[in-house]
């Protein structure tokens, strides 16, 4: 593991919740049950959980809800835990960002537990971006982000349509308003339906990391 200097600016922020049955990934409990969803939200965040304890500066876990703060800080034991608060995503976004803020910090990475497929080559290009642009995405293939970064307090963004095809050209616009630079580092997904799966066995077929690896053995079962 990675030793993680006090002082670092770089920042990774993982919003996360808890797995359970019947909760979450509800697009892909519809055509494959409950179980196997639980199987795969579980492995998905496992993979979150290995890019963060490899993340070379300081990791904050973010749970959805105070009931699960105890779960969180279990997870990475040198990780800080911020609670979301309650309201809608983008407004949680903002209020752990601040907080972060509030501690003299400037880069923060913003990630969920459902891109698998971002990398530490991703991470980097993303830090890079922020040494000359004031917000970073990339920009997921359903219209959304599966990462977001910033080295400012985001504009208001309570009220976009997260979860929507709309959210990353309105995360976009927000931030120019704002007057916001902005960089964009390569493409990336998040998996929300079955179909995602077929496609994330492809492009891990060959990813060496243990997580990825696991992530790929539990998919197979539940396709199979």
């Amino acid at each position: 593991m990675i030793e993680k200097p006090q002082d670092c600016d770089d920042f990774l922020l993982v919003f996360c919740k808890q797995p359970r049955l019947n909760q979450g990934k509800q697009r892909i409990a519809a055509t494959l049950g409950a179980e196997k969803t639980l199987d795969i939200a579980s492995a998905l965040l496992n993979c979150a959980l290995e890019d963060a304890s490899n993340w070379e500066g300081t990791v904050v876990l973010s749970p959805a809800a105070e009931d699960e703060k105890y779960w969180a800080e279990g997870l990475l034991p040198e990780a800080r835990v911020y609670v979301q608060p309650q309201g809608k995503l983008g407004r949680r976004i903002m209020d752990v960002d601040q907080k972060i803020r509030d501690q003299g910090r400037q880069k923060v990475i913003i990630i969920g537990t459902d891109a698998p497929i971002l990398n530490r080559d991703m991470y980097q290009q993303a830090l890079d971006a922020l040494d000359h642009s004031d917000v970073v995405f990339s920009s997921a293939s359903d219209g959304g982000v599966t990462l977001m970064g910033s080295n400012l307090p985001w504009p208001d963004i309570e009220g976009l349509s997260w979860s929507t095809e709309h959210l990353g050209a309105e995360l976009n616009q927000a931030c120019l308003l704002a007057d916001r630079t902005i960089s964009y580092i390569p493409p990336s997904y998040d998996i929300d339906h079955e179909v995602d799966l077929d496609k994330l066995l492809t492009d891990l077929e060959f990813d060496p990391r243990p997580s990825r690896k696991e992530l790929k053995r539990v998919i197979g079962n539940v396709l199979n």
